[in-house]
């Protein structure tokens, strides 16, 4: 934990922690959870604190190759929930089409999803051959509080770090 130093007004944080200053930062969210809910625990009114992310980062990591098959096969998950949800609907109000429209429907789904995922693969032209998944990291976790109350969360944090 990095101890405390005043934040000014900043215009990118929101319009509640803006005016804020800095309690404490924190390498892991879980830490500035954890002296939020000591305060909290505390009976510090905690509507005065904010969490605030630092040095975002995006981190994409690489779940696999991605192959005509897969693209196809993706595509047909996708048409199928689609297929089955618009069946669905049709066969609330057309009750006497019964279940034989909602196996049309699903079935339906999965060839035009099986083809857009297909030709959707096709359009890339290769610059775009795995598949990933996207998040955004924080390189610290800073408590901000109300100037007004800084001194009495302060007090109260140094009893969580003894």
């Amino acid at each position: 934990m990095t101890m405390p130093s005043p934040a000014g007004p900043s215009a990118s944080l929101p319009q509640s922690a803006a005016n804020r200053e800095t309690l404490a930062s924190y390498r892991a969210y879980a830490e500035a959870q954890r002296a939020v809910d000591f305060l909290s625990d505390q009976k510090f009114p905690v509507q005065h604190l904010s969490i605030v992310g630092a040095d975002l980062k995006l981190v994409e990591t690489v779940t696999g190759r991605l192959t005509s098959w897969r693209a196809t096969l993706a595509g047909a998950a996708s048409g199928a929930w689609f297929g089955l949800l618009i069946g669905l609907f049709l066969a609330i109000f057309t009750p006497q089409a019964g279940f034989g429209l909602v196996l049309w429907a699903l079935a339906w789904g999965v060839v035009a999803g099986a083809v857009f995922g297909y030709v959707g693969y096709l359009m890339t032209g290769g610059k775009r051959d795995f598949v990933s998944y996207s998040q955004i990291v924080a390189g610290r976790y800073d408590v901000l509080v109300d100037p007004a109350k800084a001194a009495e969360a302060r007090a109260l944090l140094e009893r969580l770090n003894a």
